[in-house]
């Protein structure tokens, strides 16, 4: 089993410098999980926000660290691609508890992370110093393992932060960036935006591969390609699609109307095939 880990990990870090850009609708569950893999998707990334709110939580770490750890388990071992895990700021001040949550991670089976710098949503971030040392720690968990994780260092430089204006930001997260990159991150996410000028600048300045969240004012996904970027997430937005979908025909059940519930669904064996025959356990 470590061996098959290690190779998840060498092909989910093989697949940030491709060339091509690495898609990533972020997961919730392993039917997700297998509808992906199925439809030729190499790698697998959870969303916490959408594990957590799939179970009736707000984001932010609120979910028992059990609970995440879990689900990320369930995902993992539902797939034969590499997963990586979405696991906030890491579930513990401390470097010690950050490190029982990699080591937690690790035996879930999930072979990359996104970790990131945020003090608190919309409020301050880690010195860049304590950031790096947790970057850090993480790594070296990883290497006693054998496992060359991939990080996934998330900078909250765009959303967070007493900065002035853009131009402020993005000398942070560039600054932030780098420094993470030399504590023994794998890629960069600078979440935010994802403005064409803003990203070129990124790309421009930041040598390590760069992780881009898509959002509605983003550049298309071919402009990206285009000058460089290697991977995306789409984060909480396609649970936030399917829930809005569920409201919908909700809605429609509850005026007598039951007809579009039966448009585009799936059918039942083609369901059948992305579950497991044994029961849970064997």
């Amino acid at each position: 089993m470590a061996a098959e880990q290690r190779a998840r990990a060498v092909r989910l870090l093989e697949l940030h410098h491709s060339g091509r850009l690495l898609i990533l609708p972020n997961v919730w569950n392993p039917i997700g999980a297998r509808m992906l893999e199925a439809s030729g998707y190499p790698a697998v990334a959870t969303a916490s926000a959408a594990i957590s709110s799939s179970l009736g939580y707000l984001d932010g770490e609120r979910l028992l660290r059990s609970s995440m750890i879990d689900m990320i388990g369930r995902i993992a071992g539902s797939v034969d691609v590499p997963v990586t895990a979405d696991v906030e700021a890491g579930y513990g001040d401390s470097l010690h508890e950050l490190a029982e949550t990699i080591g937690l991670l690790l035996d879930s089976g999930a072979v990359g992370i996104n970790l990131e710098d945020s003090l608190e949503e919309g409020g301050e971030l880690r010195a860049v110093d304590g950031q790096c040392a947790r970057i850090a720690q993480a790594r070296e968990v990883a290497d006693r393992r054998g496992i060359p994780m991939v990080i996934n260092a998330r900078t909250d430089s765009f959303v967070s932060g007493p900065f002035a204006d853009n131009t402020e930001r993005i000398e942070d997260c560039v600054a932030r960036g780098r420094a993470y990159a030399e504590a023994g991150a794998d890629c960069i996410y600078p979440m935010g935006p994802g403005d064409l000028d803003t990203l070129r600048q990124l790309r421009e300045r930041v040598a390590a591969p760069l992780n881009v969240l898509v959002t509605e004012g983003a550049a298309s996904l071919a402009q990206m390609q285009e000058i460089g970027i290697n991977r995306v997430s789409l984060g909480p937005f396609v649970f936030r699609s399917c829930l809005a979908k569920f409201e919908r025909l909700a809605i429609d059940l509850a005026a007598l109307d039951s007809a579009a519930i039966f448009e585009d669904m799936k059918a039942r064996e083609d369901v059948a095939e992305l579950l497991r025959v044994e029961s849970e356990g064997e």
